[in-house]
């Protein structure tokens, strides 16, 4: 079996995470001051950054989490979206704020958005660590974003390159050689 292997740069450091996370939880604690917040991950790349996200939020609120593909086991998306897990909390006259760790073509939040409007969620909103708005094939709208990355493959803080690197404590490039 032939070993690959793999360089990764760092892109963004634990520091800068860790303030802009801080950030975006003081922007979400004032836009939704004495609402009902449900936080809803986006399984399983998200579960790092709502982790850190709803500790830098002052205010009420509770969590759960959904879980769908469109990759299956490639790095491109197959473009179908499959719900593997529904979140269990009930939805309808909820204010919604869908945490994502990274919305490239916008096709899964584009899916999403439509999931929870049509559960009859008071709002939906999108909380992102990574913009690459440049691959966007849906117009969505990201409320809250952490970093807009143009390119590369990233990894690290929550996401992956086929279930790897997920525990890497700052966001990395990837380079695989051809």
């Amino acid at each position: 079996m032939q070993t690959i292997t793999t360089t990764q740069t760092v892109i963004i450091d634990t520091l800068a995470i860790q303030q802009r996370v801080t950030q975006l939880g003081q922007s979400i604690s004032h836009d939704y001051a004495n609402k009902k917040l449900a936080v809803i991950g986006v399984l399983k790349g998200a579960f790092v950054f709502m982790a850190d996200l709803i500790r830098a939020v002052d205010i009420p609120l509770e969590i759960d989490f959904v879980q769908v593909s469109s990759y299956g086991h490639s790095t491109v998306s197959s473009g179908e979206i499959v719900l593997k897990s529904a979140p269990s909390l009930a939805v309808q006259g909820r204010d919604i704020l869908l945490v994502e760790d990274i919305v490239d073509s916008g096709l899964t939040i584009q899916w999403l958005l439509d999931y929870f409007n049509s559960q009859g969620a008071s709002s939906v909103r999108v909380c992102a660590l990574i913009d690459k708005a440049e691959r966007r094939d849906r117009a969505v709208q990201i409320d809250y974003c952490g970093f807009a990355i143009p390119q590369g493959f990233l990894v690290g803080y929550g996401l992956d390159c086929h279930e790897k690197y997920r525990q890497l404590p700052a966001i990395y490039h990837l380079s695989i050689p051809d």
